[in-house]
């Protein structure tokens, strides 16, 4: 199944993210389970819920955004493969310490500056895409989802340092 047609969005790794999300609320008012009122009905808006949920997690992600464009060209069997770029590895993980190691007033400059790596790979996984170098889409969408998994843990901290921040105006 095509995630992007579920959206109707085109099929393309560059997306419009706002249109996505607007979408994605208009299916689920539509299909929620709890607006239909036979049994089958239920059943089915259930069924269509949890596809809509589905695909939009993908999309909306771009490591996971570029395994289901690679996934639709019969391209992804590679994906679980380790990363063999030394260089990256080695930034990715010098970031990494820098953001185990982060104050919060540091955490907005890391985000933009993974924000842009992110943005950077994802120019470079379009460009191959529509030029259907597939060994340099995989090697980039398992860079993706690396720095992904990074962007994930940013937001903790996020969080994490939010709540240590509210829970001391508890206090005050």
């Amino acid at each position: 199944m095509n995630f992007f047609d579920v959206f109707g969005l085109p099929t393309s790794f560059i997306i419009d993210k706002e249109k996505l999300h607007a979408q994605f609320l208009q299916l689920q008012s539509q299909h929620h389970p709890d607006t239909h009122s036979s049994k089958t009905t239920k059943q089915n808006a259930d069924q269509q819920s949890a596809v809509i949920n589905i695909a939009y997690n993908t999309l909306n992600y771009a490591d996971s955004r570029a395994s289901h464009l690679l996934e639709l060209v019969d391209q992804a069997d590679q994906l679980q493969n380790s990363i063999t770029d030394l260089d990256f590895l080695e930034l990715a993980m010098d970031f990494r310490t820098e953001l185990d190691e982060a104050t919060n007033e540091q955490l907005p400059t890391l985000k933009a500056r993974l924000d842009e790596w992110l943005d950077k790979l994802g120019q470079k996984f379009h460009q191959a895409y529509n030029n259907q170098q597939w060994e340099t889409c995989i090697l980039i969408a398992q860079k993706l989802k690396f720095l992904v998994k990074i962007d994930k843990d940013l937001s903790k901290q996020y969080d994490k340092l939010a709540t240590v921040f509210d829970d001391d105006d508890l206090y005050v």
